[in-house]
C-alpha cells in the first residue's frame, strides 16, 4: 500500500511569536526525517488550498471569513490568548485544512490506502465558532464532512491521541451520531474539557482522560480495552487520527510519559481497524508535539506503520 504524504512550504510561514511552542522549527523537523531515505517510496503531494465551501462544511462562513479576515498584513494579531497569527497564517491554514480534504481524496481514489498530512498550524481545539489552543480551522472535521460531501459515506470516526483533549472536534461531532470522536489526553490539563461523561448525541464521544504521569501501560490498556471495541462497533468508512505527538514523555506542556513506540503500536491497531471496516482508508493529520527531537522521531514511527499498513 502506498502512503500519501500532504504538506506544503506555507505551514513554515506562519509565525505565532517569538518563543511560541507551535512554531515552524516543527515544519523543518518533520520535513528533516521524512526526508530520509526510509521514506523515500513515499507518494509526497503538494497540499492544495481548502476552499471556503470545504471549511464551511464545520465552520459558518461567517466564521471562516472573520478568520481570514483577521490576518495582518504586518506584525501580529491575536484571536485568542494563545492563537496568534501573522501575514502567512492564512495561507498556512488554506493549505492545512485542504491537506485533509485533499489526503480525503486520494484514499477514496485509489490505488493509496492511507495519508499523513504533515501541517500546521493544528486543528483539534477549534470549535465551530471559536479560534482557540493554537488553532484556526479544524482540519480534520473540514476532512471528515469532505469525505460525507464528496465520497457520499455517512460514518466517519477521529481517535485523537495527542495529549490535550480535542475540544473543537467534539463540539463540531457533538450532535451527529455518525460522526465518532474519541480521545486520550491528560487530565486535568487546558482546554479543560474531555470528561468521560461527556458523550454526545448518541454516545458519539468517547473521553478516556489519562492522570498525569500515566504512560504506556496506561494508553495501550484503554486502546486497547475502550477505544478500539467502541471503534469495531462503530464500523467506520473512514478512520481519522488528530495525530499529536504531545504525549511522549520529554514534551514541555504535558506529564503523559508515551514514547514513539506507543505511537507506533497505536498506529498499527489503527490501521487494522481501517482494514477491517474501510478497506483500508486512514487520514491522519498532524496536531501537538512540542520537543522537536521528539516530535521528528514520533512522526517517523508513525508514518512507518502507515508504509506497513
Amino acid at each position: 500500500m502506498n502512503t500519501v504524504l500532504f504538506t506544503h512550504p506555507a505551514c513554515a510561514d506562519h509565525d505565532p511569536g517569538f518563543g511560541h511552542p507551535e512554531c515552524p522549527e516543527r515544519m523543518l523537523a518533520i520535513r528533516r526525517v521524512l526526508e530520509s531515505e526510509e521514506f523515500a517510496y513515499l507518494d509526497r503531494r503538494e497540499a492544495p488550498r481548502a476552499t471556503v465551501v470545504q471549511i464551511s462544511r464545520a465552520h459558518p462562513r461567517a466564521y471562516v471569513e472573520r478568520v481570514l479576515e483577521a490576518i495582518p498584513e504586518h506584525g501580529y494579531a491575536a484571536l485568542d490568548a494563545d492563537t496568534t497569527v501573522s501575514p502567512g497564517s492564512g495561507e498556512a491554514a488554506l493549505r492545512a485544512a485542504g491537506a485533509v480534504c485533499a489526503a480525503v481524496d486520494a484514499v477514496f481514489g485509489g490505488p493509496s490506502r492511507n495519508a499523513f498530512c504533515a501541517v500546521r498550524p493544528p486543528g483539534h481545539h477549534a470549535e465551530a465558532n471559536r479560534a482557540m489552543g493554537f488553532c484556526l480551522f479544524n482540519n480534520v472535521a473540514v476532512g471528515a464532512l469532505h469525505a460525507r460531501a464528496a465520497h457520499h459515506i455517512q460514518r466517519v470516526a477521529v481517535i485523537d491521541f495527542d495529549v490535550h483533549h480535542g475540544n473543537g472536534t467534539q463540539d463540531i461531532f457533538w450532535g451527529d451520531p455518525d460522526l465518532f470522536y474519541t480521545s486520550t489526553h491528560q487530565s486535568p490539563l487546558y482546554p479543560g474539557t474531555g470528561l468521560a461523561r461527556e458523550r454526545g448525541v448518541a454516545e458519539n464521544i468517547l473521553n478516556l482522560p489519562l492522570p498525569p504521569s500515566a504512560g504506556s501501560p496506561e494508553f495501550r490498556l484503554v486502546m486497547q480495552e475502550k477505544v478500539l471495541p467502541a471503534l469495531d462497533r462503530f464500523a467506520p468508512e473512514l478512520v481519522m487520527i488528530s495525530a499529536g505527538f504531545d504525549a511522549h514523555a520529554y514534551d514541555p506542556l504535558a506529564s503523559l510519559n508515551l514514547s514513539e513506540a506507543d505511537f507506533a503500536w497505536a498506529t498499527a491497531k489503527l490501521g487494522a481497524l481501517a482494514t477491517r471496516h474501510a478497506s483500508g482508508r486512514l487520514v491522519s493529520a498532524l496536531e501537538g508535539g512540542y520537543n522537536l527531537d521528539a516530535l521528528a522521531a514520533s512522526v517517523a514511527a508513525h508514518v512507518r506503520e502507515l508504509m506497513a499498513a
